[in-house]
């Protein structure tokens, strides 16, 4: 339920951000655009002031005039989301491993299947927990 309900939302937010985006000719022409990750695959340092380094694989990013963002990120031991300020909404999808979501004051657990809706004015934060990674999928508006 939890999946069905998060591939929902992330179809809602690309169907209605869609109409204010103008493909390029070339995307006009095919009418689609595919990536695959083990093209993407960049190691960043964790966001947000965070230790350690991630793996990113940021779908879309050269994609003209597109105003969503949808981003795939392995955290390892010792890296992290750091803790911030949210400024719009955003979805963090868990794809595999165990992490430690904190909002706020609040910090609870999150694995594979969770999904969290985090929202405007709030501070978050995201780490992994256990031996293996944390992989999750994040989704928001620019």
């Amino acid at each position: 339920m939890k999946t069905k309900l998060f591939l929902f939302a992330l179809v809602a937010i690309g169907f209605f951000g869609s109409f204010e985006n103008k493909p390029s000719n070339k995307e006009k022409t095919k009418g689609y655009i595919l990536e695959h990750e083990r093209d993407i695959r960049v190691q960043q340092p964790s966001p947000h002031e965070a230790p350690g380094i991630t793996t990113a694989y940021p779908y879309f990013s050269k994609a003209d005039s597109l105003k969503i963002v949808f981003r795939k990120r392995t955290l390892g031991k010792g890296s992290a989301i750091g803790y911030h300020f949210q400024k719009w909404d955003e979805i963090y999808y868990i794809v595999s491993g165990t992490g430690i979501m904190k909002v706020n004051d609040e910090s609870f657990p999150v694995s594979a299947g969770d999904a969290v809706l985090t929202r405007p004015g709030n501070w978050h934060g995201l780490e992994p927990t256990g031996k293996d990674s944390l992989t999750v999928i994040i989704n928001y508006n620019q």
